[in-house]
């Protein structure tokens, strides 16, 4: 798969910040970027306006764009939200989806499979999302869909992150494992519980990678 420029720009972006190498405040100049990742301007702009979606990046008209670190409560509430979300999505799935959602879903879960055996971790992660994804759509809450989706694309950045931890990519397919099952029997405690608790552990290892860019930045110092 080939990446786009502006894609690639973002995701050494997202980990800069992430990590902190980009501190809160810092601003974020087209031209010195460009240079940096020797690339033009206008891979850095559309780069920019992601991040700037997401929440990573604030732009302020007439002073140019700059770095904004959610704090840590922050994104403890944002992963509380998100997993209750996916919860009632998953309940709802499993009461409602329809053959032709469900046979999607176990493609996106087969091609999650895939992509652990023999693709990369974006590979993985593209193939998460879009498992995700459906299971919002199957939902059949149009509404829910479209808030879920927004938060989801909030912690992407967060969440494409914390398959850095050891093992934490064959983790998440086993529970992505749990998930389709509990779909598929229309049990729907069950499966509002494993996607509840995929979310909360995908939290957990996101402070746990931090914890160990902090340990390595002090130990460095």
């Amino acid at each position: 798969m080939t990446i786009r420029t502006a894609d690639m720009v973002r995701e050494n972006l997202e980990q800069l910040i992430i990590t902190g190498a980009l501190g809160n405040g810092d601003r974020l100049d087209e031209v010195r970027l460009a240079a940096q990742f020797d690339v033009s301007r206008t891979p850095v702009r559309e780069a920019l306006q992601m991040l700037t979606a997401t929440g990573l990046v604030e732009h302020i008209p007439n002073r140019g764009t700059f770095v904004r670190h959610p704090d840590f409560p922050e994104m403890i509430e944002m992963f509380e939200v998100m997993a209750e979300l996916e919860a009632l999505c998953a309940r709802l799935a499993a009461r409602r989806i329809q053959t032709a959602q469900l046979i999607k879903i176990q493609e996106a879960a087969a091609a999650c499979e895939n992509a652990l055996q023999h693709g990369t971790l974006d590979d993985y992660y593209l193939e998460n999302e879009r498992f995700h994804f459906l299971i919002y759509q199957a939902s059949g809450n149009g509404f829910l869909a479209a808030e879920a989706t927004r938060l989801q694309k909030r912690l992407k950045p967060f969440r494409l992150m914390q398959l850095r931890v050891r093992g934490r990519m064959k983790q998440s397919m086993q529970e992505h494992r749990e998930i389709l099952a509990a779909i598929q029997a229309g049990d729907e405690s069950l499966a509002a519980k494993a996607l509840r608790g995929h979310v909360k552990i995908q939290g957990q290892r996101f402070n746990d990678l931090m914890a160990s860019y902090t340990q390595d930045t002090a130990q460095a110092g």
